[in-house]
């Protein structure tokens, strides 16, 4: 059970960070493409070359800045792990053996090989001795072990009281990415929809379950109705339609044939008089589902979650043919990554504080987080001008949003307590075992928080994580050991340099305080409405704009970008544009910096943002993050916000024959 809203966050790659990477040149000028103009397309101007000359390993789905940051990651963490797994008086129990055991249980592939399909045949023999008579009691019993069903729950802060810890129930279920992958009839979706059901196929016979074919089809038709009901990711967006709080009583008429004081009992949820109820509708369309539904359809569909969740963990037979669909016929990759890199992902993903513990001790210098602290305070200055500034904005509102600036909290590198793993067992000699007491001890200290104080000291990245985020309920913004590094952050380099990369990135997480949604949150993270009517809608005024723009960018042939899914983040980055911008200009304080390389400190702002975007992506997955992500692709990260930005005009001289141009009424400016 682990927290499902996540943060807003900067981008979706997530790994450990090498200190090696200090030796990057600040713009890197080899890989700019000169035969376009920086009017015509400024990502292209910066990244052409780079992109046409940067293959895309066989391992990859996608190569850039953030991924290439992260397999240095994995190297700083490699090394931790190679260094405890050479240290023969660690002792039982001990943190680094829990990462030097956990790291060998994956790696061991002769293991799993022996073992087939012997770690989970009990579950499935369980499954098949099981009655519809314990749907709640099977549900909540497998949500415990992390296996999806069509309910899940996660605890956070009560989004409209925000110093009590709440339970949130949302929507599950799918082997899809997303509900829309049901329903489209284009060929490609009807292809994935083929292989879906010929992964569940193979699945079903390699676990020696009669019938196969017949199966799939069922658990595929038994997704669909689920998925009918379902929310769209632009729905789930919507802060307000997704707080649904209810007493237990009120709960048991959206699903009256589900035993919910069992799963409320299994999943230690009895003592809960309330919870948060994202999407009602879906609770209660899946009575229908529940009433249509066999007990072999659902034991077929059982089985199936639990192949697919245990199949990267198992023989051979089961990696590959969850490989060669997640991975192959939705991203495009052509083959798997090394099993070592995929045990230090595990490792880094059960473990992750006790990595970052490591981490930070050899690779964060404390010069990092000071001059972190100046720029935080130099763009946080930035945006109490911007406020100031508004035009359209009226007193009362901008008082308000002052206060929300005031009490935004800033943390930078790594937590000041660690999590405690004492409780959590890792042993050599058992993948599954390990994984499924990991799933016990997270829902463990989740259901620990409730009726207790917020701990406020919690972060939801570890430090070696290269991204950065925004937290609404903790009105926090939160930026990790690994993100302080070029291309994003360089101690070595010139001011323009950094405002226009970490700059841009601490603009955009503040930005995400403000944003469509973030700006529904008060400072102290409760959901209420501080803004006067006429600035609510002058505000939805401008995010409309935005969004028929993006609509309009076609990453790949007829796949356009969805304006109103990408919308939070599309603000985040314009308002990052905006306050890093504002905030280097501050900081030359009149004076006019020296050019660098032929290049004024104006143009090395803009090079330098354009520059952290750099990445090649196989079309496959631009089609899954156009479905699921809410971030836009790259280029329209940069050439985006840019359109919109005068002082980029101004830089590079750009007229109304420049195809980055846009008539100023069609220009959008919010903070």
């Amino acid at each position: 059970m682990l927290r499902q809203t996540l943060p807003m966050g900067l981008f979706v790659v997530a790994s450990a960070v090498s200190s090696l990477a200090a030796d990057k040149p600040a713009i890197d000028y080899s890989g700019f493409n000169k035969d376009v103009r920086p009017q015509d397309d400024f990502f292209e101007h910066v990244n052409g070359q780079w992109i046409k000359d940067t293959p895309i390993p066989a391992d990859k789905t996608r190569w850039g800045s953030f991924v290439i940051l992260a397999e240095e990651s994995r190297d700083a963490v490699q090394a931790i792990i190679d260094e405890l797994s050479s240290n023969t008086r660690l002792s039982g129990g001990s943190n680094g053996q829990k990462i030097r055991d956990l790291y060998r249980s994956y790696l061991n592939e002769a293991r799993a090989n022996q073992l087939g399909l012997s770690p989970i045949a009990a579950d499935l023999a369980a499954i098949d001795s099981s009655t519809n008579k314990d749907v709640a009691k099977e549900w909540a019993t497998a949500g415990r072990l992390g296996i999806k069903r069509p309910i899940s729950f996660w605890i956070d802060q009560d989004s409209k009281n925000s110093t009590e810890y709440a339970v949130y129930f949302t929507q599950s279920g799918l082997g899809l990415p997303d509900r829309d992958y049901y329903f489209q009839d284009d060929e490609r979706s009807k292809s994935i929809q083929t292989h879906y059901q010929i992964l569940l196929t193979k699945l079903f016979t390699l676990a020696g379950i009669d019938q196969a074919a017949a199966k799939a089809l069922q658990v595929y038709e038994l997704e669909k109705a689920i998925a009918n009901h379902h929310w769209t990711r632009v729905e789930n967006r919507d802060r307000i339609k997704t707080y649904n709080k209810m007493t237990i009583g009120e709960v048991r008429t959206l699903l009256p044939n589900f035993q919910w004081l069992d799963y409320l009992g299994i999943s230690d949820l009895d003592h809960e008089t309330h919870v948060i109820i994202r999407q009602p509708s879906f609770f209660s369309g899946l009575q229908e589902v529940l009433t249509n539904s066999s007990e072999a359809d659902w034991k077929a569909y059982y089985q199936a979650r639990l192949l697919i969740d245990a199949a990267p963990y198992l023989s051979d037979d089961f990696v590959q043919a969850s490989f060669d669909f997640f991975s192959k016929k939705l991203g495009g990759q052509k083959e798997p990554e090394p099993r070592a890199k995929r045990a230090v992902d595990l490792v880094n993903g059960v473990l992750g504080e006790v990595v970052g513990k490591e981490y930070v001790q050899r690779h964060f210098p404390p010069a990092a987080k000071e001059r972190m602290l100046a720029l935080v305070g130099n763009l946080r200055k930035a945006m109490a001008e911007s406020i100031d500034n508004l035009a359209w904005m009226d007193d009362a509102t901008k008082a308000e949003a002052h206060k929300k600036l005031s009490k935004f909290t800033t943390k930078i590198g790594y937590p000041d307590k660690w999590k405690d793993y004492s409780k959590l067992e890792i042993t050599a000699d058992d993948l599954i075992g390990n994984l499924r007491r990991a799933s016990e001890f997270v829902h463990a200290r989740e259901v620990a928080k409730l009726g207790k104080p917020i701990d406020r000291s919690e972060w939801f990245m570890n430090p070696q994580t290269v991204n950065a985020y925004y937290n609404p309920q903790m009105n926090e913004i939160v930026f990790p050991a690994a993100i302080l590094q070029p291309p994003f952050f360089n101690l070595k380099a010139d001011d323009a340099v950094n405002y226009g990369a970490i700059g841009m990135v601490i603009g955009h997480e503040i930005g995400h305080g403000f944003d469509d949604q973030g700006r529904r949150s008060d400072g102290d993270g409760n959901l209420r409405d501080w803004w006067t009517e006429s600035d609510a809608e002058a505000y939805g005024e401008r995010t409309k704009k935005l969004v028929n723009q993006y609509a309009e960018y076609e990453p790949l042939e007829g796949q356009k970008v969805n304006g109103q899914l990408t919308l939070g983040e599309n603000i985040g980055d314009l308002g990052g544009l905006t306050l890093a911008w504002r905030a280097y200009q501050k900081s030359l304080d009149g004076q006019t910096p020296a050019e660098i390389d032929g290049y004024s400190g104006a143009e090395r702002f803009f090079l330098s943002l354009a520059q952290i975007w750099r990445i090649n992506t196989r079309p496959e997955m631009i089609m899954r993050r156009l479905k699921t992500d809410t971030h836009s692709p790259p280029k329209f990260r940069v050439n985006g916000p840019l359109t919109n930005f005068q002082p980029f005009y101004d830089t590079f001289g750009l007229s109304d024959s420049d195809k980055l141009w846009r008539p100023e009424t069609d220009r959008v400016s919010i903070w």
